[in-house]
Order: structure tokens, then sequence, then C-alpha cells
């Protein structure tokens, strides 16, 4: 396994939170969740592992938001899971094709992550898909908000009723970090929107140096193999757990396949 740099807090790249994912942000004592949380979180599928609450419910595997309501979803459909680092999807995708969705931002963004925020776009248009994204000035169907504070990199959730999931965070502390950083962590909650789980969720030491299964169940809100990818890691796909701080990951040819399969 590659050595990592210790994740910065976020997804990213759910997250990443710097990996989706993470970077320890020292904060006040975390606030305790309930067994009975824990228990509806596990249902779902997901880690208990590090849970935080956050304004909008919970936030789990680093940079993925749990909702209230979600937690007491429960999908029909059976899971099918195989334990090795893939291309994985949850159950929830976005329905519609082909669709137009559309992205905008709010809060104090940078030029940085402005340019971020279209280079991602470009990257998914570039893979001539059936959903395309386009920037709009607000309002987006999916939008990209900067806060202050927080320990984690960003976040994001998982497509609801066939919609994506309308709101990417990203923490402005990271908003001066490099181009291809900044592009790839956007790019990946992007990619959770859409209904992509960490392509490491089996084992998130892959990418971030520690930390096991991010937990599935067969009732769970799904990992579901994408066929075509690869039955073994992938080192550079976008949708790794973690990430280094100087990290660019473009689409890989797995993570091209992936893509084309479900849209």
């Amino acid at each position: 396994m590659r050595q990592m740099l210790k994740p910065l807090a976020f997804l990213l790249i759910a997250g990443f939170a710097i990996t989706s994912c993470k970077k320890e942000v020292k904060d006040a004592a975390p606030e305790e969740i309930s067994q009975e949380v824990l228990t509806q979180i596990k249902d779902l599928g997901f880690s208990t592992s590090n849970v935080q609450k956050v304004d909008e419910g919970y936030l789990v595997e680093g940079d993925i938001i749990l909702t209230p309501d979600r937690l007491n979803e429960r999908p029909t459909t059976p899971l099918l899971r195989i334990a090795d680092e893939e291309q994985y999807r949850t159950f929830n995708l976005v329905t519609g094709l082909p669709r137009v969705i559309t992205v905008s931002s709010s809060g104090s963004v940078n030029t940085s992550v402005s340019n971020a925020i279209d280079a991602a776009i470009g990257r998914y248009n570039a893979e001539n898909l059936q959903i395309t994204f386009t920037r709009v000035a607000s309002g987006g169907d999916i939008n990209i908000k900067l806060i202050n504070g927080g320990n984690y990199i960003a976040s994001a959730g998982f497509p609801s009723g066939g919609d994506p999931y309308g709101e990417v965070k990203f923490n402005k502390q990271y908003q001066n970090y490099s181009a291809g950083f900044l592009t790839t962590v956007i790019s990946h909650e992007m990619g959770h929107c859409i209904g992509f789980r960490h392509t490491d969720y089996m084992n998130r030491a892959y990418s971030c140096g520690s930390g096991g299964n991010e937990g599935q169940t067969t009732t769970g809100v799904g990992a579901v193999l994408i066929p075509g990818t690869p039955s073994g890691p992938d080192a550079a796909s976008w949708m790794l757990a973690c990430l280094s701080a100087t990290t660019n990951r473009p689409f890989n040819s797995n993570d091209k396949k992936a893509l084309d399969y479900l849209y």
C-alpha cells in the first residue's frame, strides 16, 4: 500500500474528507451519539467509527452526510458485495436520463475554488455521459458551499428520489491548496452526490493508512460492485477515501468505465 500523508479532515473527497477525506482539526469535545442512532447508521451499511454530529444530521466515513430522515430509509434492493477494492455505487442513483445537473456555489468562494469547480465540471463533461453538469449563479441542483471550521475538508451525501444530493460543504481552511487537489476533492464529492461510494470502502487503510471496512449489510444503502472495474486495488481512483495535500486524481480508465456504466 502506498504511504499517504496524514489525511486532511475531510471527505475529501463525501470528501475527500483529505482524504473523502480527512485531516484532524482540534475542536470542542464531540457530541455523544446515542446507541439508537449508531444502530441506525450501522443498519444503513455505514461504519460507526468516528461518527460526528453536524447541523444536517450526522457525518460518517469522513465526508458523507446522513440526515435524520435518511436514517429510517430501508432500500428493498438486495446488496451485491465483493470484498475487495473496486468501484462501488449505492442503490440510490440519479434518474431521468439524459439529464443536466446544475452546479452553483455560495459563501466566500475565492478564485482557486471557483476555478476548481469549473475544472471538476469539465472532467465529468469530457466523458460524454448521459448526465452533464453546468455552472449557474445560484440555486443549483448541487450547491458547493464554503464554510468556516469543521474537522473535515468537505462533505456530501447520496442521491434521493432520483435527484443528486444537493449540497457539498467545503472547509475554506483548504481553499488555497493546489488546483489539482481542489479539483479532485470537488470531483470526489460530486461523485458521492450522484451515487458513488469510496473505491476502498472495504478497507479504508488502503488510502488512509488506517481504518477498516466502512460497513455494509444486505439491507443498507448499498455498496454494489460496478461491472468491468478491477478485482484488485486501484491506487489512482478519484473515489478513494483519502489523499495527500499534493494529490491530483483525474479519472483513470477504471473510473471512466464506472461512470460510463452508470451514466
